[in-house]
């Protein structure tokens, strides 16, 4: 019975954790414009330096944003286009993202 507690409360804390992300992919694809010139109007990529964004799961994207901002992930790029955007932001853009085929 313990067992079956203990499952049921992560699983609770799990869903309630991935409904605090819950973003706007449409607020994202406005905040996009900025990305596209590296990162493809579509999150995909012409030039082979820039990686595709599009279909990425959602909170591996929003982690690298953060860590880019955080700069615990040092690209000079990056840190100062993450450096714009507020944690809502990075959120949207996640999720407009995620959200491309």
């Amino acid at each position: 019975m313990k067992k079956l507690m203990l499952c049921l409360v992560g699983a609770a804390m799990s869903v309630a954790a991935t409904s605090a992300i819950a973003a706007d992919a449409a607020a994202g694809k406005a905040k996009a414009a900025v990305c596209a010139a590296c990162h493809g109007a579509n999150g995909i990529s012409a030039i082979p330096m820039y990686p595709n964004l599009a279909g990425q799961k959602e909170q591996y994207l929003l982690k690298q944003m953060k860590d880019f901002k955080a700069g615990t992930r040092p690209d000079p790029v990056m840190k100062g286009q993450a450096a714009m955007l507020s944690d809502a932001d990075m959120a949207n853009l996640a999720a407009y993202y995620a959200s491309l085929k």
